[in-house]
């Protein structure tokens, strides 16, 4: 049985650790459960491992917005105390406040 606990929360604000992006948190896997070829298609030395949580983020940077597939490993908390400008945040979350966004969706 796969015992793992995420760092991070769903609506948590957070940062790449190389690369320069942030966003927030709207979805976790426990483990990898993305292609096997993007995992290839990361160069070898600087691959996740596999077996850790894997978050799924409303992303921008300072050109555009995304969805990113992050290892926990490359994640860090963002400290800006700033929200994420993606477009698709409001679909899926509340006011940004206290450094986070709640959860706000309608169950049809």
């Amino acid at each position: 049985m796969l015992k793992t606990h995420a760092k991070y929360n769903l609506g948590q604000v957070v940062r790449h650790r190389k690369h320069p992006f942030r966003g927030v948190v709207f979805d976790i896997d426990a483990q990898f459960a993305n292609t096997e070829e993007w995992y290839d298609a990361i160069p070898e030395e600087a691959r996740p491992r596999k077996a850790q949580p894997f978050y799924h983020l409303l992303a921008e940077n300072d050109h555009t917005y995304y969805v990113a597939y992050v290892s926990e490993q490359n994640l860090v908390p963002d400290e800006t105390g700033e929200p994420v400008d993606h477009p698709d945040v409001g679909d899926l979350f509340g006011e940004f406040r206290d450094g986070r966004y709640p959860l706000e969706y309608q169950l049809n």
